[in-house]
């Protein structure tokens, strides 16, 4: 059974996501391919490739149900931006990884059934292109048996990319791949399934940006 929060905090949560998509919609003409791949119910681990700051609220704003968002400790170091965040719930993670306590609450969440948003490659890609993923994860897919749901951003990079100040009106396009079930990811081990995951996101991502070269060439 999906834990259930207090009026306040669906009410703020729905509040700044439908900011986040008013904002998107006119400033970076945000469009979202393959929402039918979401799960409706029970818990989910999105992975998805990291491009800028921008990703985990777009990601949120594409996806009906409540995303849990993990979040490097470093960020709750400011104040104001630490009291945002903590609205949202999010889970905070050493710079190493998970670590045991972070650990410990994402697998909370994902078995009382909530979705929980990941970035494996563990840092804002350089250069827009997708890159190795971390293989901590996959021990929250074992410990848990969610499924996996692979996203892909093109977009992103473009409009904030890292060292400069704020985000600039580019187009962003997403996909949302086709979960990968419990049953195929625990009948793979660490190593095979962090290369499958990777796969995923790569295709995803590389769906986003053709579609998104299309648009900006018509």
């Amino acid at each position: 059974m999906t834990f259930e929060r207090s009026f306040a905090s669906r009410a703020w949560y729905a509040f700044m996501r439908m900011l986040a998509i008013a904002i998107s919609l006119i400033y970076f003409r945000i469009r979202c391919h393959g929402r039918h791949n979401i799960p409706k119910t029970g818990g989910v681990l999105i992975l998805a490739n990291h491009q800028s700051h921008l990703d985990p609220p777009l990601v949120g704003m594409v996806i009906p149900r409540r995303v849990n968002y993990v979040a490097r400790d470093t960020l709750f170091k400011n104040k104001l931006f630490a009291a945002l965040i903590n609205s949202l719930d999010a889970i905070p993670i050493d710079r190493e990884g998970l670590g045991i306590s972070g650990l410990k609450e994402t697998m909370r969440r994902l078995k009382r059934g909530e979705m929980v948003l990941l970035f494996p490659e563990g840092t804002r890609s350089s250069d827009g292109e997708v890159h190795a993923l971390k293989p901590g994860f996959s021990a929250l897919v074992q410990r848990t048996g969610v499924p996996i749901l692979p996203i892909g951003l093109d977009g992103p990079f473009d409009s904030w990319p890292r060292g400069t100040a704020a985000p600039r009106p580019k187009p962003i396009h997403i996909v949302i791949g086709e979960p990968i079930t419990p049953e195929v990811a625990q009948s793979l081990d660490d190593r095979e399934l962090v290369a499958l995951v990777e796969h995923r996101i790569r295709e995803c991502h590389a769906q986003a940006r053709a579609l998104r070269r299309r648009i900006m060439n018509a």
